[in-house]
């Protein structure tokens, strides 16, 4: 029988930072491809920015098409960046509506930046497909995204 703990350590965490020699890389879980994706972002933004930070005021939609899961994870995360870039658009909150294996849409929620209260900790040239997968194995969806800095 295994100890509370025990069966703590057993799950894994929404996602993890790995080392990467010049870049940033992250592995996000998830128990269904929705908890995945929205893992991912989290993910994504905190390197940009503390999520404690972020108060839901904007909502969008966000819709994406790619051939495949691997280029759905990339496209997702490159717009979700491209808010950011364009709008100065801080996202935290992550609802998948709809996800197949080549489209996704879902509704992100966060704030604009306001340089009193956010403190960017590094900036993201973009997401890209090197050494990245997207992968069920028992049960679990797991992902690893690179990160240009």
């Amino acid at each position: 029988m295994k100890s509370l703990q025990e069966e703590h350590s057993a799950v894994p965490p929404k996602y993890e930072y790995i080392e990467h020699t010049a870049d940033l890389g992250f592995r996000a879980y998830g128990t269904s491809p929705e908890l995945l994706f929205a893992n991912a972002a989290e993910a994504l933004f905190e390197v940009l920015v503390s999520l404690e930070t972020i108060r839901p005021k904007e909502e969008r939609i966000v819709e994406v098409e790619a051939p495949g899961f691997d280029a759905l994870m990339v496209s997702w995360l490159s717009e979700l960046l491209y808010l950011f870039d364009t709008e100065g658009l801080l996202l935290n909150l992550f609802e998948i509506k709809r996800i197949e294996e080549d489209y996704l849409r879902a509704t992100v929620c966060g704030e604009f930046m306001d340089p009193a209260r956010h403190e960017i900790r590094t900036g993201i040239k973009a997401v890209t497909y090197h050494k990245l997968y997207v992968r069920k194995n028992d049960g679990m969806w797991e992902t690893q995204v690179i990160v240009d800095l």
